[in-house]
């Protein structure tokens, strides 16, 4: 893919590492991170002296101690504002020369998007060789760090059987909740679950919304947030989450009582499994503090502090230490999971979604 540094027909010259625009009207950050040493990044990184970030907040995925520890290490201060991977892509945009955030983290479908809106600047880090190469753009302009897998999580104060799968909850009297599928990714990946379960894929999302349609119907449907809060007063008896959302919630909820009963688990019939990529801002006035930032959550200390966060690391060569491992759910549970076959049938089904849940599921709730 073509880097993106300047608007089309302007001319550029490569001096040092940096690319020098002929014309006033470049708007784009001129740096060529590719062509600089790891030395060089690091040493520019601490003259930038901060780095300001959306959608990667200190309780997402363990995101505060990589930030703490990049502050410690290089004395690069740090702050977030959290935002919807849309958001994200909207803010570099709209900002474009008064660019306020230099990197961010975004769903998996979203990097693509960033990329072909020229938003974006590659980095491809020193792990590059590491990372799948479904992971990354060939440049480096979008780059997985982790994943997730969506399970369930239930409240066994409130219910005596733990659902395993998609099945289950059909077949019982479990009342489910999932969230926006029309604008929630995370909700989304549940709905293509579900639908991966009855027979469906990412063309044929049609057994997915007939089986939201049926809970609506029976009044088994909840379509609130399914948050920590939430869990932990009571109001969710099954929700259905990304493994990392879901056992990091858990963790929070036994912080403050001991007693609470939560379990986690792969639905068994159909379980989607996504990344999420970091962004480097096309426009950010801190593209070295921001390069830093992506080589230190794919160094082997970021891939461990992604797993202390629940979430799995994209770097399969990172050796996790014994205790980060106990906390994540048994590789056994994820022999049926799997990532989004066919991305570009997955987004024609994402166009329509808002409406079909709406007509569909929504109208027949209860």
């Amino acid at each position: 893919m073509k880097k993106r540094f300047l608007k089309a027909g302007l001319c550029a010259l490569m001096v040092g590492g940096f690319l020098t625009g002929c014309s006033e009207e470049s708007t784009k950050t001129q740096v060529d991170l590719n062509s600089l040493t790891i030395q060089e990044i690091t040493e520019k990184a601490k003259e930038d002296g901060e780095i300001q970030s959306v959608g990667m907040p200190d309780t997402w995925a363990n995101w505060i101690e990589t930030w703490q520890e990049i502050e410690e290490t290089y004395g690069i201060k740090h702050s977030d504002t959290d935002m919807s991977s849309a958001e994200e892509l909207a803010i570099f945009k709209n900002e474009a020369n008064d660019a306020t955030k230099d990197i961010g983290d975004v769903g998996q479908s979203f990097g693509p998007v960033a990329e072909e809106q020229g938003i974006t600047l590659a980095y491809k880090t020193s792990y590059w060789d590491s990372i799948p190469d479904w992971a990354k753009d060939d440049d480096g302009d979008w780059i997985i760090g982790y994943y997730g897998t969506m399970t369930f999580i239930t409240n066994k104060d409130l219910v005596a059987d733990a659902p395993t799968s998609w099945q289950d909850i059909l077949n019982g009297d479990y009342t489910l909740t999932v969230g926006d599928v029309s604008v929630a990714t995370q909700a989304q990946s549940a709905l293509l679950s579900a639908s991966i379960a009855f027979g469906g894929d990412e063309s044929n999302i049609q057994p997915g919304l007939d089986f939201f349609k049926t809970l609506a119907e029976e009044g088994r449907l909840d379509m609130g947030d399914a948050s920590v809060a939430r869990l932990e007063k009571g109001e969710i008896e099954v929700a259905v989450l990304w493994d990392y959302n879901a056992l990091g919630y858990r963790s929070q909820i036994m912080k403050n009582n001991s007693k609470a009963n939560f379990e986690v688990s792969v639905p068994t019939d159909g379980a989607i499994q996504s990344g999420y990529c970091t962004i480097i801002n096309g426009y950010t006035k801190r593209p070295y503090a921001a390069a830093l930032a992506r080589e230190y959550i794919l160094s082997d200390e970021g891939q461990i502090n992604l797993a202390k966060g629940f979430a799995r690391p994209i770097r399969d060569d990172v050796e996790l230490p014994e205790e980060v491992k106990a906390k994540l759910l048994p590789d056994e549970q994820y022999k049926n999971a799997r990532f989004i076959e066919d991305q570009e049938a997955w987004d024609k089904s994402v166009e329509d979604l808002a409406t079909a849940w709406q007509e569909e599921v929504v109208a027949y709730a209860k």
